[in-house]
């Protein structure tokens, strides 16, 4: 079903129907068929009842049609449920009896059928149907009848291959099915070879399996316990085949009567041809196993070892399994429950952990004097290959008798002999290589559209498996691989559709890859660009395995040079089996990188890199970006023109490097041939043509011909004012003008009035100011980097006075203290909102929660009651789930601060100023340790005068201030129980909100004057302001170049008047996702710009983190009275190692991690 936002006027909802192709031929109101367009035979279904017509995508991109994109936004309903919208459209044209037809439809991932015909072209051409012969009329206006005669049901001719190359010389087209002939199978006494060896293929296995050289043990951890579950309940049908195969199993000598502490389950997987297959549950048992570590070989690996072959021969042993005993003290372990009794198993069975192990032990341990010499094992399955077939039947004959005299049976029905290629391991081997087999990808070609990300994994675990036949595969699975993302959220995108029906059509015609051949003649054509690394190995000129992996999140951040290098790392890694200890040809398209080895001035990262690349016998070669085999979207360099230029003037090429410019070659296809090359004419020749094309500029040239008295004129060709150049908006010229004024080097992102006045020296155009300041506003380079020119955003906005004394309080905490004799390093600050009073209490910085909630008990509740409020900043123990559960518990209500804005709580962050001054005060006077003065500060400061409320915080709370030795003059009752001291509590605090109502009036009048009023709407996209870094000594200079501003981020919800929430990037995902306005500035973007927020690693409160990785060396220097220790610190600088000096000892109390290993 389909909505149209455009359609406004049809009585009713579009429809559209997608049938499979066998059903729609069976409906009565549809007709399938197939047209040829552009050459390419095209499925159509006549459909009355679909009110639109649609294309597919993939069959658009077989064509070679481009789609274009309009106004008017269909809204499909696909068949599996699912909704999309589409802007996309295609145009094809086709004839019919001579008569031309043309269709101009939307594009949709359609499965079934290339073209839909639905009602909208239908009466156009004023068709008629005859549903029973099943044939479409069609009259449209000033054409001929044309008659369509669509398919019937399933029919079908057979043809020689001498009328099928005669019709098709013809012209005619083909519609060709190629039908495997079944022919009646050989029987065991008619293959050679194998009919000598008729034991090894018994109808039924001989019983109980003979002791081998290794029998199957089952480990337990230590400590492990019998674990016995219920069986399963079985429906009749199922209890039927059981009582069956239990006979069956007993009869064998395979299982046997249990009275084991063990049990496990059982159940029934159907089979491929239906039958029922027993399996236990041993999920519980193999928790408890020992895992063995005999490591299943490589599939990879084993094709390696069929060079030259093309002679082979398979062979799959009957019920392998069970050809291997079990030991005897492990018998009871294997014990499994039914509804007929409690049996155990004397051979291996299927379900347990280490079974696939021992048994290829086991294969190794019988083959090991032939394996990849004419044979490969995998578990059960034995390849036989000879490069001849005299030299296979001797193979042969061997393997056979290794059989016979190991008594491993096989089953005949499921081996095949003397084959030219074969299906092994899900691939097809062959004197040509190793393939896909198109049996396992069958599947791929019909996979639904994907609506979970279960089935996003499971798709891309079938995929992934022939990953090494996939040219870029990474980068196409891409926006799949992003939806199984633990922060990402499903949608379905055109991205994801694309990238799934891309990857079914590489995988449905994947190349033969080629085996290799010695150790010569190796090359490795690698490329890299912004979103992966790409690479193939060659041999010969034969191409041996693709790879390619996505950027890691760090990498994003890498230049050109060092991604270049890590393509070729990442290749030599990846065949390293195949290259190491080989010469090796390495064809990059970075021209830099032939002379790496030569250079001197390399980063940490390249010289580690340049260390590994000693270990190869390397040369590295340049090759322009297309002549590249890799031949890969991952790369966008220039292709034959740098050749040409090359050829015809390299001073030119040197240029053209230097300043960042390419050639761009355009052809009929994206193949490596080129067949002509577009150079750009000079700007005053696009000028000069753009003028005289531009209606805009029409009356100024027509006045610049009147000759004199005109402020306009035309010099060789081109339109001036006041001697200035007149630039036509047609072509982009503008544009291009204000990029190079901006973006490339020899500008730098000036300013709007800068780059204006800069422009406006030669330049001239209608609105050239304003579209100047609109391209430096939409920058998003500028917007990161540069600081904001204006007063801060955000107007104050006072908390609530409180109504009563220690109802709402406040907290935080000074951290960085000396550590006392009592073994405290900080001081919880707590604050009274309304009187002022404060409370200073000693305490460690590890302290716990549980420690707090005892320290508040003491210092607080015991002391003035429960409070209502409690405002703190973003402390992790304040946030914590055990001190919001404690608080809830006391009905007290939690308000934090706005993420990275400490003014929230500015009445706390002053008075920790105040405290950490009188502390220092003390220590200078009185010396001693802070703590040793700490309650007298306290004292002092609740008796100490406040400007807010105009009192002292102990008059404000008591009535009168407290005595001090400076109260001699106060005697007599008078002046302590007078009226004027003991007032009436109501009235004081009355009197309090009222002074303090005036001080936040005139705080804000003070602030606001000195700030700006912002606001932003929901779906406005903001940056975010960083703050200043973190670092010692000589590293913070090298953060100067940070950006100074994140993002951008997408503004989902306003919270209260003055912060925003904002959609983060996973990596800011530990942030809180609430932000004051003053933190965040507004992003200009263009309609079309695609929004990447760039990668910068910060600090849970928003600094650029800058951490010590090693130390790398120490010295002593002498200075004039002393010496100094030196250390030489790596420090990870934003993903980048750089290196300072430091003194040790500041880096041992900051960072004792780095000296634990004794290096210094």
């Amino acid at each position: 079903m389909a909505e149209s936002s455009a359609s406004r006027f049809q009585p009713v909802q579009p429809r559209a129907y997608n049938l499979g192709q066998q059903e729609a031929i069976r409906q009565p109101d549809v007709v399938t068929g197939f047209v040829v367009v552009s050459g390419y035979p095209a499925r159509v279904l006549f459909d009355t009842g679909a009110l639109h017509s649609f294309l597919a995508e993939s069959f658009i991109r077989r064509i070679g049609v481009e789609s274009f994109s309009t106004d008017s936004e269909l809204k499909v309903r696909m068949p599996n449920g699912s909704s999309m919208t589409t802007r996309a459209r295609g145009r094809i044209c086709w004839s019919l009896e001579g008569v031309d037809f043309v269709l101009v439809a939307a594009i949709l991932p359609l499965s079934e059928f290339d073209v839909i015909l639905g009602m909208d072209w239908l009466a156009e051409q004023r068709a008629s149907i005859d549903c029973l012969s099943k044939v479409v009329t069609m009259r449209g206006v000033g054409q001929a009848e044309v008659k369509f005669e669509g398919l019937h049901g399933v029919a079908c001719s057979l043809v020689s291959t001498l009328q099928l190359v005669r019709a098709v010389n013809q012209g005619g087209v083909a519609l060709v099915a190629l039908l495997e002939v079944s022919l009646s199978r050989l029987s065991l006494g008619e293959v050679p070879v194998v009919a000598e060896f008729g034991d090894v293929f018994p109808e039924e296995l001989p019983g109980a399996p003979p002791r081998r050289e290794i029998d199957f043990s089952i480990e337990l951890v230590p400590e492990a316990r019998p674990v016995s579950r219920p069986p399963f309940r079985m429906a009749p049908k199922e209890l039927a085949e059981l009582k069956v195969q239990l006979q069956e199993l007993l009869e064998q000598g395979y299982i046997r009567p249990s009275s084991s502490p063990w049990s496990a389950p059982v159940l029934f997987v159907k089979k491929k041809d239906g039958s029922m297959r027993l399996c236990i549950d041993y999920r519980e048992l193999n928790k408890l196993t020992i895992k063995n570590k005999y490591l299943i070989p490589r599939i990879d690996d084993l094709f390696d070892q069929l060079v030259g072959s093309v002679v082979y021969s398979k062979l799959d042993l009957k019920s392998g399994y069970y050809q291997l005993r079990i030991r005897d003290e492990d018998i009871p372990k294997t014990a499994f429950g039914t509804r007929y009794g409690h049996f155990e198993f004397s051979v291996m069975p299927f379900g347990l952990t280490n079974a696939p192990s021992v048994f290829m032990n086991l294969m190794n341990r019988v083959f090991r004097e032939y394996l990849d010499r004419f044979v490969v094992v995998f578990i059960d399955d034995i390849l036989v290959y000879s490069k001849s077939e005299a030299e296979h039947e001797v193979h042969l004959r061997t393997v056979l008798q290794v059989l016979r005299e190991n008594q491993l049976y096989a089953k005949f029905s499921k081996c095949e002999f003397w084959l030219e290629k074969v299906a092994f391991l899900g691939h097809v081997i062959s004197g040509d290589g190793v393939a896909v087999d198109p049996t396992k990808v069958e599947a791929i070609k019909d996979w639904p559209v994907l609506r979970t990300v279960a089935e996003v994994r499971s798709f891309l675990g079938l995929a992934g498996y022939y990953r090494r036949f996939v040219e870029n595969f990474s980068r196409v699975a891409l926006p799949l691989t992003s939806l199984t993302r633990k922060d990402q959220k499903f949608v379905w995108t055109q991205e994801c559709s694309q990238a799934f029906e891309t990857l079914k059509e590489r995988l449905m015609m994947t190349p033969i890859l080629s085996l290799p051949k010695g150790t010569e003649g190796f090359q490795i054509f690698s490329d890299a660009s912004g979103c992966g690394l790409g690479c193939v190995l060659v041999q010969h000129g034969s191409v041996i395995a693709f790879g390619s992996r996505q950027l890691k999140p760090h990498e994003r951040n890498y230049p050109v040079y060092d991604l270049e290098l890590a393509a070729v790392i990442f290749a030599l890694k990846l065949w390293r089996h195949y290259v190491y200890g080989a010469k090796v040809e390495i064809f990059t398209d970075h021209k830099s990188l032939k002379y790496l080895l030569d250079q001197k001035d390399l980063n940490m990262r390249q010289r580690r890199w340049v260390e590994f690349l000693g270990d190869y016998e390397v040369a590295i070669q340049y090759t322009p970006g297309k002549a590249n085999v890799v031949a890969d979207a991952l790369s966008r360099k220039y292709s034959g023109q740098g050749s040409w230029i090359e050829a015809h003037d390299e001073r030119l090429r040197r240029d053209w490097e230097s300043l960042g410019l390419e050639c761009v070659a355009r052809g009929e296809s994206s193949v490596a041939r080129l067949n002509w090359i577009e150079m750009q004419n000079d700007l005053c020749d696009r000028i000069r043509e753009a003028t005289h094309v531009d209606e805009e500029f029409q009356p100024f040239v027509e006045e610049a011909l009147k000759g004199e008295g005109s402020a306009w004129e035309m010099v060789d060709g081109v339109l001036r004012k006041g001697g200035r150049i007149c630039v036509p908006q047609f072509g982009k010229l503008r544009e291009e003008l204000m990029y190079e004024a901006h973006f490339t080097k020899y500008s730098v992102h000036p300013g709007g009035t800068k780059m204006y006045l800069d422009l406006k020296k030669s330049y001239w155009w209608p609105g050239m100011k304003r579209d100047v300041a609109l391209c430096v506003s939409r920058c998003q380079t500028c917007a990161l980097v540069k600081d904001e020119c204006q007063k801060p955003g955000g107007f104050l906005k006072p908390l609530p006075i409180p109504e009563w004394k220690f109802d709402d309080i406040s907290m935080d905490f000074v951290h960085g203290l000396p550590r006392s004799q009592q073994g405290n390093d900080a001081i919880w600050v707590i604050v009274d909102r309304l009187t002022k009073v404060a409370h200073f209490i000693p305490n460690r910085k590890e302290d716990g929660v549980e420690k707090l909630v005892e320290l508040y008990v003491c210092n607080i509740v015991r002391l003035h009651g429960i409070p209502k409020s409690i405002v703190s900043d973003r402390d992790g123990r304040f946030t914590s789930k055990d001190w919001r559960l404690v608080q809830k518990s006391l009905g007290t209500k939690l308000k934090f601060s706005t993420a990275f804005h400490p003014q929230t709580d500015g009445q706390t962050e002053r008075t920790n100023r105040t405290l950490e001054d009188m502390l220092r005060m003390c220590t200078l006077d009185f010396g001693k340790k802070w703590e040793d003065h700490l309650f007298m500060v306290e004292f002092a400061y609740n008796n100490s005068y406040q400007a807010s409320i105009k009192m002292a915080p102990y008059e404000a709370l008591y009535g009168r201030r407290c005595r001090t030795p400076m109260s001699w003059t106060e005697a007599g009752d008078t002046k302590l129980l007078g009226k004027e001291v003991v007032a009436d509590a109501s009235e004081l605090v009355r009197t309090i909100q009222e002074r303090m109502k005036v001080a936040q009036d005139r705080q804000s009048k003070y602030f606001n004057a000195r700030h700006r009023h912002v606001e932003f709407a929901v779906g406005d996209w903001v940056y975010l302001k960083i703050k200043s870094f973190k670092g010692v000594s000589r590293i913070r200079r090298l953060k100067k170049l940070s950006p100074r501003f994140l993002g951008p981020f997408k503004v989902i919800e306003r919270v209260g008047e003055a912060a925003y929430r904002l959609a983060l990037s996973a990596e800011l995902s530990g942030l809180h996702d609430v932000f004051h306005v003053s933190v965040l500035r507004k992003a200009l973007l263009e309609a079309s710009a695609v929004i990447e927020p760039a990668v910068v690693p910060v600090e849970e409160d928003l600094r650029t983190r800058v951490r010590p990785i090693g130390i790398e060396d120490s010295e002593v220097r002498q200075l004039r009275n002393k010496e100094v220790r030196l250390v030489k610190v790596r420090w990870d600088n934003c993903g980048c190692e750089e290196f300072s000096w430091e003194r040790e000892q500041a880096m041992l109390e900051e960072y004792p991690e780095l000296f634990s290993s004794g290096i210094v």
